[in-house]
């Protein structure tokens, strides 16, 4: 199923030749990904003996210190390392435990471990071989870390699919901030009338595409109700699965 507040275009010969892709939540499944790997440092650490005493829970309070960083990040009121490490800080205190030297080495070993991991969502590998036949230069734009995201690019098996991967780090900037898209644009040679941009945030995906002038897809997983970019401005572009995207180009 694919809203659209314009009939699609593209395809070869069409309008757009340069597709910029959002990675986590998008096509690497970052959910799975992250529960996966704090289900093996919960065993790891052995955190049921220090006093988590209930994964699920440990898990879900992450979850909402990592969102809250994320965004406190993106705004620039705090640095990479403080995000890095504060999210399991913050976790582990919620049961009571205040242990800094622990919290820094979990955030280290976090990142250590994700991106060896190689959940997508589904039809991620049938859609880009679908998009890489018809010719369209597909790239990446992510929020995160310069390493990290290449690993994950990597041991997922995407690396064959994407040009060019800027990330926050390396553009020294972030979505929704227009400068990085100005530096994708510098470094893919893609002019913005013949970009989209595809990706799951409305606040940083599909808010940076308005901000930088091109279009968007709005990548719809959860099927949560279309929510504007801003007053009376919908995404131009709404599936709610990577087959969708099969309709548009």
């Amino acid at each position: 199923m694919m809203n659209n507040s314009n009939p699609p275009a593209g395809g070869e010969g069409g309008k757009y030749k340069h597709l910029f892709f959002d990675l986590d939540h998008t096509i690497w499944d970052f959910d799975a990904n992250s529960r996966k790997t704090l289900e093996e440092m919960y065993d790891g650490y052995k955190l049921e003996s220090k006093g988590v005493h209930n994964f699920d829970l440990f898990h879900k309070n992450y979850l909402v210190h990592n969102d809250k960083l994320w965004d406190r990040y993106r705004k620039g009121y705090i640095k990479v390392d403080e995000l890095r490490w504060k999210r399991m800080w913050l976790t582990l205190l919620d049961f009571k435990i205040a242990d800094e030297p622990l919290s820094r080495e979990m955030g280290i070993h976090f990142l250590d471990l994700l991106p060896t991991r190689n959940l997508l969502f589904p039809y991620t590998i049938e859609i880009l071989d679908y998009l890489a036949e018809k010719n369209y230069q597909l790239h990446l734009i992510t929020n995160g870390f310069e390493k990290t995201q290449h690993s994950k690019i990597k041991n997922s098996g995407l690396d064959k699919y994407f040009m060019e991967v800027i990330t926050s780090e390396g553009s020294n900037s972030l979505k929704p901030h227009k400068e990085i898209f100005d530096y994708a644009f510098q470094k893919t040679n893609a002019k913005p009338k013949e970009s989209i941009m595809i990706g799951d945030s409305i606040e940083a995906d599909i808010l940076g595409a308005v901000n930088a002038g091109i279009d968007q897809v709005h990548v719809n997983h959860l099927t949560k109700e279309p929510v504007p970019v801003m007053e009376n401005k919908l995404p131009t572009y709404t599936v709610y699965s990577l087959k969708d995207l099969e309709n548009i180009f």
